[in-house]
């Protein structure tokens, strides 16, 4: 089976099961070739039907609502609070940051990318949780 073949066969497995990451390592004669593979989808919400004309159809507001402004991610990767495993957090709700403070590590392609605050204030909400895999201009941490 090629390689193409086999990373084709395992997205669809990985689809199946709900898996949404996957590191691929294959050695050739010439060297090593890896891949890692994130599967994100987007979430589809489904309208009610309409059983009458009486029936009002809401539109679903998918959307996150925050006051504040919040820090986005500026690429997709895996997101990190605290410098390392078991050490304290960059930053919890409540605490005071000052712009160019790190608040978050993002590892995209094995680099640990920092994540500075862009204002002064106070981190109001943290809308992701340690080692979860975030999106390219996802929202990560409200601050006031």
């Amino acid at each position: 089976m090629s390689f193409r073949a086999t990373v084709e066969s395992m997205s669809k497995i990985m689809d199946d099961m709900g898996i949404t990451e996957l590191d691929l390592e294959r050695q050739f004669l010439f060297g090593v070739y890896r891949k890692h593979i994130h599967l994100s989808k987007q979430q589809i919400v489904a309208a009610p039907s309409t059983a009458s004309t009486d029936t009002k159809i809401s539109k679903v507001d998918t959307t996150i609502k925050t006051s504040g402004y919040a820090l986005k991610s500026p690429m997709v990767g895996v997101v990190y609070l605290a410098p390392e495993p078991g050490a304290e957090t960059f930053v919890k709700v409540g605490s005071a940051v000052k712009a160019g403070d790190t608040v978050a590590l993002v590892e995209a392609m094995k680099t640990f990318n920092p994540i500075k605050s862009d204002k002064d204030g106070i981190v109001k909400e943290i809308l992701v949780s340690d080692g979860a895999a975030v999106e390219f201009d996802q929202p990560l941490i409200v601050i006031e």
